[in-house]
């Protein structure tokens, strides 16, 4: 029987065990994350693959950025194994009575691993961690830009409150007039041509004059009529400017990061197949194959859907039965986006022909119709089950193909 060497993985180190086949342990020791250590860890499991004519089986719980280094040694020296996730671990480790330290904890992954049948993760090509890496930079880029409308809201308010009703206010237009005028007494010292050609200089999109010019005579007005709950050299104009300023580039860098992504995934198949599909734009797709990974690691499209923490939670005890309800102990950042995904394509059920929203459609309308959310989880379900499939045989999505299934 192989050795088994398990893992407890903390901050910069982890607590090492290794158990023969008899299921005894044989060593017991510190493994901190540097290249000497690792190093010996190599030496060693070369002697035990020595000694069984096979490498050892590798188990250890995933601990987040932690687990990365420990991760990246196997992957490098081409050795299979079991990263656990915390939750399945606690579970199979649970006992009556127990001691909970980090030796304890790597010796009780080792035994259990001798009782329980775990397979090996599946390793994903280095693409899925990149489109990963940039799909989170991006989530991180718009939270902060939220954060940063929000306070420019607030101080807006107290300046010049009539801009955000002019203009829409996600426009790199009302950017940049808030950043050359956040305050209308600033507007007021300057002439309607003025303004036009500096609004025409400034705007970093095309601007035509005849536009810039409607767009003065519009902020005069405004301007004249407005009273300012603060004077225009208050240091609180410095402050939305440089809101303004840095949304702008984070909006640009957000926009760099999906050419990027789109440049990485151009020759993919997973890209293809989800452009293919009528409400699927080059964002959703990249942010789509970020989060989804490699699909080939799901033997079904119920380990997918588990994945995305839309598998149904059901509770019934005695009388006592709860409403079911989506278990949302997936990847709620994908769940996110394939709510708003939904919704597109809900949008622009006139433009294309999507059998996605066909079936939303019979939700709402069917005797007991669904509520809107239930409906949209509906959609997303079919939506992973189609995508599996896509993916899995090379397809691109073809409506007529898919009236046949929606019918039955």
């Amino acid at each position: 029987m192989k050795h088994v060497i398990a893992l407890d993985i903390s901050k910069g180190k982890s607590n090492l065990v290794i158990y023969d086949g008899y299921r005894q342990c044989e060593f017991e020791g510190e493994l901190n994350h540097t290249r000497a250590d690792f190093e010996r860890l190599h030496e060693q499991m070369e002697e035990i693959a020595r000694q069984d004519g096979v490498a050892p089986e590798i188990v250890f719980e995933a601990t987040g950025v932690y687990s990365k280094p420990v991760e990246k040694f196997f992957i490098d020296y081409g050795y299979t194994y079991c990263r656990m996730n915390p939750l399945e671990a606690n579970l199979q480790m649970a006992t009556m009575r127990r001691n909970k330290t980090d030796v304890s904890d790597a010796h009780e992954l080792a035994k259990t691993h001798f009782k329980s049948e775990r397979e090996s993760t599946y390793v994903q090509d280095d693409y899925y961690e990149q489109m990963r890496a940039l799909t989170r930079y991006y989530d991180e880029i718009d939270e902060e830009v939220i954060t940063l409308k929000s306070r420019m809201h607030a101080l807006l308010h107290l300046s010049f409150p009539e801009l955000e009703k002019l203009i829409t206010p996600s426009s790199a237009l009302f950017l940049n007039i808030v950043q050359l005028f956040p305050h209308p007494a600033l507007l007021l010292a300057h002439s309607k041509t003025v303004i036009k050609n500096r609004l025409k200089a400034n705007t970093r999109k095309k601007l035509s004059l005849a536009r810039a010019e409607a767009k003065a005579e519009v902020l005069l007005e405004a301007a004249q009529n407005s009273y300012p709950a603060m004077k225009d050299n208050d240091i609180r104009c410095d402050q939305i400017r440089d809101y303004a300023a840095r949304i702008m580039d984070l909006v640009e860098k957000k926009e760099a990061i999906i050419k990027q992504m789109v440049g990485m995934s151009a020759e993919r198949n997973e890209y293809r197949i989800f452009r293919s599909i009528p409400g699927i734009g080059d964002t959703t797709a990249c942010r789509l194959i970020g989060e989804l990974g490699d699909i080939r690691r799901f033997e079904n499209a119920k380990q997918l859907n588990a994945y995305a923490g839309i598998d149904i939670m059901r509770y019934q005890s005695g009388n006592t039965q709860y409403r079911d309800r989506i278990n949302k102990r997936g990847n709620k950042k994908l769940r996110k986006i394939l709510f708003f995904m939904i919704c597109t394509m809900i949008t622009l059920r006139k433009k294309t022909d999507n059998h996605l929203i066909d079936y939303y459609d019979k939700l709402k309308t069917q005797p007991q119709r669904k509520p809107h959310k239930v409906a949209i989880v509906a959609c997303i379900n079919k939506f992973l089950k189609m995508t599996f499939q896509l993916l899995k045989h090379d397809i691109l999505y073809d409506y007529e193909s898919a009236l046949p299934a929606q019918k039955s």
